[in-house]
């Protein structure tokens, strides 16, 4: 199945892409570092990068007549930033804002599927308007804004498109379901909560839906105060049950059955076989080198071992900073090493970022978990082979009635 990667980062979002089948026609990324660690995996011979044709450059400047149309996928998590609902605003031509690009890209290439990535933000109630401008220009991208029009009366016009009987008749038109998906239920070691955006084109027999959730915390604190088979399974003496847990594993005891879940994924699930940073053993380990200057403030404590990790957030120290620390067993607190942060957001271990903790950190922060994207990604091309079976088997059934 063919595909078209945007706003790529690191890879993160195309990898589950690539490891749920589908073959990414252009990979495109603005961000020289990002696109640096792309480029240094494809020179080190990283499989699932090797048939990527990566662009480096914005978006809106690429020659889209050079993919064909009616590929199966588009797939990307554009840049968002916040404006105010109350203002005037053409959103299709503020430069900050890349759904408008996207948009215009789906109307240009009409894939069979798109999958659209952004933060949690965006589901806040002070920008519900904009959102819902965001999901009908994604459902009728074949209405573009007219030429100076402001974004609101944009969103007039295509809700009025909705509410009408011959949607069908005004070009492609697109089904589209969105859900907020904490990464750590579907086996990512980490509390990362974003918004999927799915389309499926209106033509394409596609009956979807979004992939059942396969971890909980209710199941890690059985693991852990239960069964105690958590502990077990790192060599350790349980620990007493902490306070804020204690009501609900009473809870958990009253049970007659454990829960049908796996257990969350905690950072010591996560990087348990990993040397610490500071030792020479970890000079062995690509991207495993200690960072200095951690440190706690109000707000920002660091992510305990022994839950999910806190949102990883791009940058370096500051607010984003407090994130993307450890809180080692003695209370004390340190970065997490790139390798780190890595395992967390479910990269390879034989995938490299290239550049400075700062810049590498930023390109992690900013990824999709590769496990999530690849759960989504499967569960759209699984449905995209059932509606190509279909088709094949309208097609026969055709044949023999003629």
């Amino acid at each position: 199945m063919k595909s078209v990667e945007l706003f790529a980062g690191a890879g993160g979002l195309a990898m589950g892409c690539e490891i749920a089948g589908f073959e990414h026609l252009a990979v495109v990324e603005w961000d020289r570092w990002a696109c640096d660690t792309v480029r240094e995996n494809q020179k080190r011979g990283y499989p699932l990068l090797a048939g990527w044709t990566l662009h480096e450059g914005d978006v809106r400047e690429f020659d889209w007549a050079a993919i064909p149309r009616d590929i199966e996928l588009l797939a990307g998590g554009p840049p968002c930033q916040p404006f105010s609902i109350g203002g005037k605003h053409g959103a299709h031509a503020d430069a900050r804002d890349m759904f408008p690009a996207t948009v215009e890209i789906l109307r240009n290439l009409a894939p069979k599927a798109f999958i659209v990535e952004n933060v949690k933000g965006l589901t806040r109630a002070t920008f519900a308007s904009y959102f819902s401008y965001i999901r009908l220009q994604l459902e009728f991208p074949d209405v573009p804004p007219l030429e100076d029009e402001d974004w609101a009366d944009h969103l007039v016009r295509l809700q009025a498109e909705s509410r009408s009987d011959k949607r069908k008749g005004k070009g492609r038109t697109y089904k589209v379901s969105f859900k907020l998906l904490n990464a750590a239920n579907y086996g990512v070691p980490q509390k990362r909560e974003r918004v999927f955006i799915i389309g499926f084109r209106d033509d394409v027999d596609v009956q979807w839906s979004f992939p059942e959730e396969t971890h909980s915390y209710d199941a890690l604190l059985y693991d852990q105060w239960i069964t105690g088979a958590y502990w077990k399974r790192h060599g350790l003496k349980a620990p007493p049950i902490p306070a804020s847990m204690a009501g609900r594993v009473a809870k958990l005891h009253q049970l007659s059955f454990a829960p049908r879940t796996q257990p969350w994924r905690t950072v010591r699930d996560a990087i348990h076989d990993l040397p610490d940073p500071t030792s020479l053993a970890a000079r062995d380990v690509p991207n495993h080198v200690f960072q200095g200057g951690a440190r706690t403030y109000p707000g920002h404590t660091g992510s305990p071992l022994d839950l999910p990790a806190k949102t990883l957030k791009a940058g370096g120290h500051g607010v984003p900073g407090g994130e993307n620390m450890l809180v080692r067993e003695d209370g004390s607190v340190r970065y997490f090493t790139v390798r780190e942060s890595a395992r967390i957001q479910t990269f390879p271990d034989g995938f490299r970022f290239h550049g400075s903790w700062t810049e590498t950190m930023r390109q992690l922060g900013n990824a999709v978990p590769v496990m999530l994207a690849q759960r989504i990604a499967s569960s759209v091309a699984e449905s995209l082979a059932l509606a190509g079976l279909k088709r094949i088997a309208k097609q026969i059934r055709t044949i023999k009635g003629q």
